[in-house]
């Protein structure tokens, strides 16, 4: 947020009217509202949102990055800020936000629309948000960390669409995704990035309803791959659109979990899995670390 007053100001009377008119901005699904909470006391201070599907995940990611930035006691049990609530889960360390955000574009969408509003009331100002995640890449090694360079949807094209009062709106520019990717992605594979709105959705044959053949799965990744696309996941294409909307600076840090070329089923020990996990956190914490001038 570059400028929080002009975060809504070129879209004020469409998309931020109604909040500065309400007495009490309510963001039920983090428990936390501007009456009962002092936003600008406890998030002021946010520089990084981190976003991922788990909060379980985002909790160890939390532990991590503060370990990493030297704040706080080693071993510290971050509370869980929307404690209040059983939708959302997020921590907090010094300048780092970590939140949950579950699974597929409903949720993430969500979790956004509050927490951009939190980040509003907070007056936070130069705000990076980075979705940290697990995708099924496409011709990738198992393992592979991907800077998505751009969003698209299962029809390869960088935009989303939605129906709002009965009509169909799509934001087709992934304009927001700033230098953060930049810095990142000499080191790894930035590519495109498809989303799909379901699991079985993403021309798996492992779904109790399957209406396509497996020759029919295998010509549709392929030509995925031919447009650039090298990895599937659910949240990214609402995650670009609501960054661009909103003016915050975005990127999106996904490591693979398996070749869907190869299958639709993960077969890795869980130990394996879990090291995969642990790498797009370390990625984006020394980018973090780095921004924030830490030694």
């Amino acid at each position: 947020l570059t400028n929080t007053g002009a975060m809504y100001e070129k879209y004020h009377c469409v998309y931020y009217s109604n909040i500065l008119k309400m007495k009490d901005d309510i963001l039920y699904h983090f428990a936390l509202g501007t009456s009962t909470h002092d936003f600008p006391a406890l998030f002021g201070d946010i520089k990084f949102v981190c976003v991922g599907g788990s909060p379980s995940r985002m909790k160890t990611f939390i532990t991590y990055i503060a370990e990493l930035l030297d704040i706080g006691n080693p071993g510290y049990d971050y509370p869980n800020i929307c404690a209040g609530t059983d939708r959302y889960a997020m921590y907090k360390a010094g300048p780092v936000l970590s939140v949950s955000h579950g699974m597929g574009i409903p949720s993430i969408a969500i979790m956004l629309h509050e927490l951009i509003k939190l980040l509003y009331h907070a007056k936070c100002s130069n705000v990076t948000i980075i979705r940290i995640g697990t995708s099924g890449g496409i011709g990738l090694t198992p393992g592979s960390v991907v800077i998505t360079k751009q969003a698209v949807d299962a029809t390869f094209k960088p935009q989303f669409e939605q129906i709002i009062l009965g009509k169909s709106k799509t934001e087709s520019k992934n304009k927001s995704w700033s230098s953060v990717q930049d810095l990142i992605a000499e080191m790894y594979t930035s590519t495109s990035l498809m989303t799909c709105h379901a699991f079985v959705g993403q021309a798996r044959l492992d779904g109790a309803i399957c209406t396509y053949t497996e020759e029919e799965k295998m010509q549709y990744l392929k030509e995925a791959h031919k447009t650039g696309v090298r990895n599937i996941e659910m949240e990214s294409s609402v995650f670009a659109a609501m960054c661009n909307l909103s003016g915050l600076k975005g990127a999106v840090v996904c490591v693979t979990l398996l070749n869907r070329l190869e299958g639709d089923q993960i077969s890795t020990p869980h130990d394996v899995m879990k090291e995969y996990q642990t790498r797009p956190q370390k990625l984006v914490g020394q980018l973090i670390k780095n921004h924030l001038g830490k030694k």
